[in-house]
């Protein structure tokens, strides 16, 4: 009997947490390089010296504004 309890107890810790840890993808980024003076789309620094020109957008070609999840909510 204890042990069904402590399961219990245990099952709804997991759904608790489950609904908390809520997570949306990357923003995508459109980066430039001052030496190549090349852009590129990433969602992270590409390299050292890169530099954010604009975002954020939702996909990979930086065509759709807007932060990736917000549709979501």
């Amino acid at each position: 009997m204890k042990q069904a309890s402590t399961a219990l107890r245990l099952a709804i810790l997991l759904c608790v947490f489950s609904a908390l840890a809520e997570a949306a993808p990357a923003a995508w980024y459109r980066w430039r390089s001052p030496e190549a003076d090349r852009d590129i789309c990433a969602q992270v620094m590409p390299g050292p010296g890169w530099i954010i020109v604009k975002g954020p957008y939702e996909d990979a070609h930086c065509k759709k504004p807007g932060k990736p999840g917000d549709a979501w909510k």
